[in-house]
């Protein structure tokens, strides 16, 4: 049995995206570095992502939807926004992108790991139900805690990308089986995620939004993780834990201004996998997209799910930015909920 299965479309990897993008396919080829090193032979089963059935991906995505991208990178792709293009092959990779979370939760039911992760790309958690955006065609995390709710499940997303998981957020926001739990910079893209935003109807209070300013670091991160995250993570006493894991939060990102490290990431990772059952935790590849830092990043949650020590890099300091931001955070979540 393997300590971690790392489902992933890194072999077949068709999205292609316009000369410039960040979202590239040498982010693949980063993590894949990682996934290899050799600390990790022999804890490791790295295997090809499946493609998810279209029953699996019309839990969260309308057949409308799913056939105008298909349409779309059939006539040969181009820009569905201005963020977001899209080649012949594209929609074929996210389909598999949403299969490896699914493959990596089937694995970890039949025991077949001790943690799961889904080295994927495109990311997922800014693809609303019936609209692609923010380099995102199909909200992977999404059809995965669907499928999971589906069977009676009660699944927590914790989403650690500096950009806030609108689509995530906006398809379980009405939901009370599925809780959603953002930390991200604010003000950034996409403008959503502010404290205030804390679910509707049935699902009041389980969206959980954690807005940070530019130049917060690794102490705040984690006073975020444990004064706001983790509780709530616990109070709603989920079966699973999926982990929208982006490392664009890194100090060397070029896509944001938050300040943490390689041992941040491992420190927030410690702090998560112990809230579930053994065997209920997967995570999947968010943004990240400064090289270096993302391999980095990814071999610090690796190491920390196999028991090897972080990297050695003494963790993030705040830039200046105190803790005491949180008590705004605090305050405007208790006064939407009041």
């Amino acid at each position: 049995m393997a300590e971690i299965l790392v489902s992933t479309t890194a072999a077949n990897d068709q999205h292609l995206t316009p000369a410039g993008h960040p979202e590239d396919p040498r982010r693949l080829g980063a993590v894949m570095r990682a996934v290899e090193a050799p600390e990790f032979a022999g804890a490791i089963e790295i295997r090809e992502a499946p493609a998810a059935t279209r029953d699996e991906l019309e839990r969260v995505h309308p057949a409308e939807h799913l056939d105008r991208l298909e349409e779309f990178c059939a006539r040969g792709g181009g820009r569905l926004d201005p963020d977001t293009g899209v080649s012949p092959g594209s929609l074929d990779t996210a389909i598999r992108s949403a299969g490896a979370l699914l493959d990596v939760v089937a694995a970890l039911e039949r025991g077949e790991c001790d943690h799961g992760f889904a080295a994927v790309r495109p990311p997922g958690h800014h693809a609303l139900a019936s609209t692609a955006m923010g380099f995102c065609l199909i909200n992977s995390v999404a059809v995965a805690a669907e499928a999971l709710a589906e069977r009676g499940e009660r699944v927590a997303i914790v989403d650690w990308d500096v950009h806030h998981g609108n689509g995530t957020q906006d398809v379980f926001y009405d939901r009370d089986d599925i809780l959603y739990v953002s930390t991200h910079q604010s003000p950034h893209y996409p403008g959503t995620g502010s404290a205030s935003e804390v679910g509707s109807g049935v699902g009041r209070g389980t969206t959980v939004n954690v807005p940070v300013p530019a130049g917060s670091g690794g102490e705040v991160l984690r006073a975020a993780f444990d004064r706001l995250v983790l509780p709530a993570v616990s109070e709603f006493d989920p079966d699973w834990l999926l982990v929208s894991a982006g490392f664009d939060a890194h100090r060397d990102d070029p896509l944001a201004s938050l300040e943490l490290t390689e041992t941040d990431f491992a420190a927030l990772t410690t702090r998560l996998v112990g809230l579930v059952p053994k065997r209920r935790v997967a995570f999947i590849l968010e943004g990240g997209y400064d090289l270096g830092a993302l391999e980095r990043s990814v071999a610090a949650v690796l190491g920390t799910l196999v028991g090897s020590a972080p990297a050695p890099e003494p963790a993030a300091t705040t830039s200046g930015v105190d803790v005491g931001v949180l008590d705004r955070v605090v305050v405007e979540r208790e006064h939407a909920l009041s």
